[in-house]
């Protein structure tokens, strides 16, 4: 079976279980006073330290979450529900913790705005610009589309937010680890990432809070300055912090890797008749391809695939057990029927080029089954 779902989870690197079994023998809670807290405490703390000078923030603006989607909820709600009432602008195509947040934060009578992309699902700070208002408190746009892989200028709206007195939070969930990023390069106030994105374990994110900006917790208690109540993990921590670590490390090398073969993949992809690409030619993260295999079975198309024995999305994996057309796709103009006729290939760190001419091979079978 060949993987090429990188974008919806990576696999634990191996280097990385080993260091967590390492310290999976450290059993206190890391808020307790004697001696195994402390351990654990150290632990932690230690996977904070590395975390924070990684990208480009202080240790105490280090907030650990369980999810990239639980640091989204809190960036939005969390930095609401302390100004009270106001404005927010965001994009059409966020991820879906970004837009379940911007829906409740309307129930709860906030104004939001959300931008809609061109049809390469760009989002430009001209638009950031002209939808900011008096009362807009917080700029909430994604780092990289998880979807089409576009990248956006967040630094730039991130300028426009504060020159208008707006915060600025950035999902970097499908960025850090993938593209060159650092807090304080982009200026950002606040941003979410997972550690799942760049081969460490699941169930462990983080939220990068500029120090100042005030949060009101979403889950109460001590831990986490305050800011996230709940007792922390400090293995699940340390993995985060060592696949970080290698991700950057292998960073240069990589891109360029996943770039020739995301090229190779495209070709073949493309070559198939009436195949489009989804999102820029440039500009994207270099291990995802978005295509729209026109007049082909949405439903018929991602079960052929699966048969022929390669794994491959239809859209978000946070949208699984439905065939729902994708709203990204829907944003940038697709009608229905091609969105749900589209397919997400998301390349990694142990994709082959064997494994991509395979992918292409059953790609073109798939589609002849899908159209027939």
């Amino acid at each position: 079976m060949v993987y090429l779902d990188y974008a919806a989870t990576t696999p634990l690197d191996p280097e990385v279980g080993e260091a967590m079994r390492e310290v999976e023998g450290v059993l206190g809670n890391p808020n307790s006073i004697h001696r195994f807290g402390q351990e654990a405490r150290r632990v932690l703390e230690g996977a904070r330290e590395r975390i924070a000078a990684l990208l480009g923030a202080r240790p105490r603006e280090v907030v650990f979450t369980a999810s990239g989607s639980e640091a989204d909820a809190l960036a939005l709600l969390g930095v609401a529900l302390a100004r009270g009432k106001g404005h927010v602008v965001s994009t059409e195509v966020e991820h879906a913790a970004v837009l379940g947040a911007l829906r409740l934060l309307e129930r709860l009578g906030f104004a939001v705005t959300r931008l809609r992309p061109d049809r390469q699902g760009l989002v430009y700070p001209e638009q950031v610009e002209e939808a900011l208002r008096p009362d807009t408190f917080l700029v909430s746009v994604m780092a990289a589309n998880n979807e089409l892989g576009t990248l956006y200028p967040v630094r730039e709206m991130a300028q426009v937010a504060h020159a208008h007195g707006a915060l600025f939070h950035t999902d970097a969930v499908q960025a850090v680890g993938q593209v060159p990023f650092r807090m304080d390069e982009v200026g950002a106030d606040l941003v979410s990432l997972s550690a799942h994105k760049f081969y460490g374990p699941k169930g462990v994110g983080a939220l990068l809070v500029r120090q100042g900006v005030d949060l009101v917790p979403l889950i109460p208690g001590k831990q986490e300055g305050g800011r996230r109540g709940g007792t922390q993990s400090p293995v699940l921590a340390h993995g985060m912090a060592v696949a970080l670590e290698k991700a950057l490390r292998l960073l240069p090398e990589e891109s360029r890797r996943l770039l020739g073969l995301r090229r190779r993949l495209e070709e073949g992809l493309l070559a198939v008749e009436g195949v489009e690409l989804n999102g820029p030619p440039e500009g994207r993260l270099p291990k995802l391809v978005n295509v729209t295999a026109k007049g082909a079975d949405g439903e018929a198309l991602l079960l052929a695939m699966d048969l022929l024995g390669v794994a491959v999305s239809s859209g978000s994996a946070c949208s699984a057990g439905s065939l729902e057309a994708s709203h990204v796709l829907l944003a940038i103009g697709r009608s229905r029927e091609e969105a749900k006729a589209s397919l997400r290939f998301s390349l990694g760190r142990f994709t082959t080029e064997a494994e991509v001419d395979r992918a292409v091979e059953a790609f073109r079978e798939a589609v002849a089954r899908a159209r027939a």
